[in-house]
């Protein structure tokens, strides 16, 4: 079992420029819950090791970034945060990913269950295209057996206005969710993954296949969002993840360099790779 380290505490006097706003969120992340935190992890493809002892805090309802350059390690390790490399032949985890203080890989914890717990929005959208934008939300109730009309109808309703999709599609909830344009339909595939209400919300780059108009809207939506449930984001953009993160951590060949307040990596890093890859030096 991986050795059990001291999670890295939040900054207490972050730098201030990135916004009044957030710098004042910041100044109070002692008080910040850690929602989750990996020990030591390591994701393995046979020989190959994708990431390797990554220690990282998760804090409750704060956005984290993943930032780092292509094939660094970033979504693989998000993928461990809700058990997917466990649907990939012959992937392997080892050290702890740990939910409220309880790991997600202990023997006996049911991966579908952290799935719930611990939602995914991928790259690109993901709505069934054939089925109703009504029954696309509501999918993953469904699945675990919610058949009461009335719990399905306010369970769509609460999440697509979470998701700032409710007023676009409110009279057309029957159509298919295929119909949608492409920022709606990674809307509606948030709204999908609110609907089992997670503890924890992961968005692997969801703004890299939409048009400027539509990854605002889906910035906005994560700064709203972040009231309510923990983010995880990889982003290649930079300017988003200062614009969107309350922390951020830089991989590169599949370690963690650097993590720390977005503020603070964006203005003064520890780490000369790290200024490196955020100046534009390398990526």
């Amino acid at each position: 079992m991986a050795e059990r380290v001291v999670a890295q505490k939040a900054p207490e006097t972050p730098r201030p420029s990135v916004s009044e706003s957030k710098g004042a969120e910041l100044s109070q992340a002692s008080e910040a819950k850690i929602r989750m935190e990996t020990r030591d992890l390591s994701v393995h493809y046979g020989s190959a090791t994708g990431v390797r002892d990554v220690s990282l805090p998760i804090y409750d309802k704060k956005v984290t970034a993943l930032i780092g350059p292509s094939g660094c390690g970033k979504t693989t390790f998000l993928r461990a945060l809700n058990r997917m490399h466990d649907l990939t032949r012959g992937a392997r985890v080892t050290g702890q990913a740990l939910l409220d203080g309880e790991d997600i890989y202990a023997k006996g914890v049911d991966p579908v269950t952290i799935r719930r717990k611990v939602g995914m929005v991928f790259q690109k959208p993901t709505p069934f295209p054939t089925m109703s934008i009504f029954d696309n939300v509501v999918a993953g109730l469904k699945l675990v057996g919610v058949r009461n009309r009335d719990v399905l109808d306010g369970v769509a309703e609460r999440a697509l206005k979470q998701a700032a999709l409710w007023d676009e599609v409110k009279d057309r909830l029957r159509t298919p969710g295929g119909s949608l344009s492409g920022g709606q339909q990674q809307r509606l595939s948030i709204a999908r993954a609110l609907a089992v209400e997670p503890e924890v919300l992961l968005m692997d780059e969801p703004t890299s296949s939409l048009d400027p108009q539509s990854t605002k809207r889906i910035e906005e939506l994560i700064e709203t969002l972040k009231h309510d449930v923990t983010i995880v984001i990889v982003t290649h953009n930079m300017q988003q993840a200062a614009r969107v993160s309350d922390y951020t951590a830089f991989f590169y060949v599949g370690e963690l360099i650097e993590y720390n307040d977005t503020n603070t990596m964006f203005t003064n890093p520890r780490e000369k790779r790290t200024e490196d890859y955020i100046t534009g030096r390398f990526g």
